[in-house]
């Protein structure tokens, strides 16, 4: 029970940051019905910009994370609105979901090239401080890290489940920026014009809602998860041009999931495909653990294509 605890916990950690892509996927689904089959590759580049900013721009690492996030917000926001989707947009879906997977194509082997094909040790965002709790037991590895990382490799013991610490602090994060982001489409006024015009961008147009605006403010905003989830995973996966292949099917496997127009769907289905990936790679196989969450996405399909927290859609045709 301890060991299924323990993968259960490291699961959610992992599941928390294909959250955070996944609603990438709904809300640019949601407002401008764009399916960006670079997602995955979105996740992937904001590392390489904070190892640049380090390697050749000399940057503590505070400083290439915050470059890292402004480069990713401005390319993979703006940039990919104002060049790729706002141009095929009115040619359907199918030339710009083409478009999008050159485009993955491309920023793969750009990193390749451009930067290295080796996987690179990569810091995490977390500060360096451990915060002492009654009953916790804290174990620090005397292992020599590969990279000057911010928190120490621990462990905490807590009712005999061990846990890194590490990955509590990646869970924290990545669920207080879905918090966060809940909070700021609820109850702020820009929030809830984006939210109308995901709903009806007619209707909002027409009640004085600057459409166009707010679906600008959608792309940044999946830059950012997207850059927030970079730094999450890489310190655990390191960072390789192949990592978006993985991410992106894990983020879009997730959406569908969970409901493919709903931010809370997004939410629950990437929390669980990151259990059931880590359970089934304890209890299945590691070589089939991709294959697990696969047969819950083709499940899914057959039973409740709108997904588990999703909504059903009709349109005329």
């Amino acid at each position: 029970m301890t060991d299924f605890l323990q993968l259960v916990i490291a699961g959610l950690a992992t599941g928390a940051i294909y959250a955070l892509a996944a609603i990438g996927f709904t809300l640019l689904w949601q407002t401008s019905q764009t399916i960006n089959f670079a997602q995955g590759e979105f996740v992937m580049l904001p590392a390489f910009f904070a190892l640049a900013g380090m390697k050749w721009l000399g940057l503590p690492f505070s400083l290439a994370a915050l470059l890292a996030v402004t480069l990713a917000m401005l390319m993979l926001g703006l940039l990919f609105k104002a060049i790729i989707v706002d141009p095929l947009i009115r040619q359907g879906v199918l030339p710009l979901v083409i478009s999008t997977i050159a485009l993955a194509i491309f920023l793969k082997d750009g990193v390749k090239d451009i930067y290295s094909a080796e996987a690179q040790p990569f810091p995490t965002i977390l500060p360096d401080t451990v915060v002492s709790l009654l009953g916790v037991k804290v174990s620090y590895s005397a292992e020599a890290q590969p990279f000057p990382t911010i928190l120490p490799d621990t462990v905490v013991s807590l009712l005999g489940v061990k846990v890194s610490l590490a990955q509590l602090g990646v869970l924290a994060v990545a669920l207080a920026t879905i918090v966060a982001l809940s909070w700021f489409l609820a109850a702020t006024r820009t929030g809830r014009q984006m939210q109308a015009t995901a709903q009806n961008p007619a209707v909002a147009r027409i009640l004085g809602v600057n459409v166009e605006r707010m679906i600008l403010y959608t792309f940044l905003i999946n830059a950012a998860l997207a850059a927030m989830a970079s730094l999450l995973i890489s310190p655990i996966y390191l960072a390789k041009f192949s990592n978006g292949e993985t991410l992106g099917l894990a983020a879009f496997v997730a959406a569908i999931v969970g409901g493919f127009n709903q931010v809370r769907g997004a939410i629950a289905g990437g929390l669980l495909v990151g259990v059931i990936d880590n359970l089934a790679a304890a209890y299945v196989s590691t070589a089939y653990r991709q294959a697990v969450p696969l047969c819950l996405l083709v499940l899914i399909i057959l039973f409740r294509p709108q997904g588990l927290l999703g909504r059903r859609e009709e349109r005329a045709v």
